[in-house]
């Protein structure tokens, strides 16, 4: 099936903490062998780009980016922004540089750690052109590594309350539903890559895992 396919990086299921995924294309890190990386680009029908941000391979939890633009780590060199200039990014000047963590978005809209200043919270508005809220998910303000999103759906960390799951409805306008991935975990924005098109899921993701990741983001 072209919509879902499993996958690791050298052994490694987390497929979130090395790559993001959003209708403009992929951004991963080096080093992820060249057939794994065409894979993905299939399943996901978009264009791959690999780079590293601030040095680091870590990129999927150092950015995060919809079809208007990309907000990165203020860690990023200028030859790591030139890699990645198809997604328009520009750095948020902050503490909290793990954007990709502190940031789930969609084309529609995007909720952010409650930690993040007003300031900051309207930079994010700004490149990304989404309105941005503060808010949660199970409890825990890294919205970005307990949820993944796209313009049909937004999966989330199963213990998801119900003032939660209307926030993330309200800001990002699709459907919420609830999954664990890689038999079990509950960060699944840290498990797998996803578009509207397809996911590219961590390697020891169940049938059942599967089955609800497909049903949560609409991958018909």
């Amino acid at each position: 099936m072209r919509l879902l396919r499993k996958l690791e990086f050298s052994g490694n299921p987390y497929l979130g903490v090395y790559g993001m995924a959003c209708e403009a294309g992929v951004i991963l890190a080096t080093g992820i062998p060249v057939r794994q990386t065409r894979e993905i680009g299939r399943v996901l029908d978009c264009e791959v780009v690999q780079t590293t941000l601030g040095g680091s391979t870590v990129v999927g939890s150092l950015a995060a980016a919809n079809s208007e633009g990309a907000v990165v780590t203020d860690l990023a060199g200028r030859d790591e922004l030139a890699a990645i200039a198809r997604f328009r990014p520009r750095r948020l000047e902050h503490r909290m540089n793990a954007i990709g963590n502190n940031v789930l978005c969609n084309d529609f809209g995007a909720v952010v750690n409650p930690d993040y200043d007003p300031k900051a919270v309207r930079a994010i508005a700004d490149v990304l052109r989404v309105p941005a809220e503060p808010g949660t998910v199970a409890g825990t303000n890294t919205v970005g590594s307990a949820a993944v999103a796209t313009k049909k759906g937004v999966l989330c960390h199963p213990h998801l309350t119900p003032e939660e799951r209307a926030l993330l409805e309200k800001v990002l306008r699709v459907p919420v539903a609830t999954s664990t991935a890689n038999y079990g975990t509950p960060q699944v924005g840290a498990c797998l890559l996803g578009n509207s098109r397809g996911a590219v899921v961590g390697s020891r993701t169940t049938g059942i895992e599967l089955g609800r990741i497909q049903d949560g983001l609409d991958l018909f």
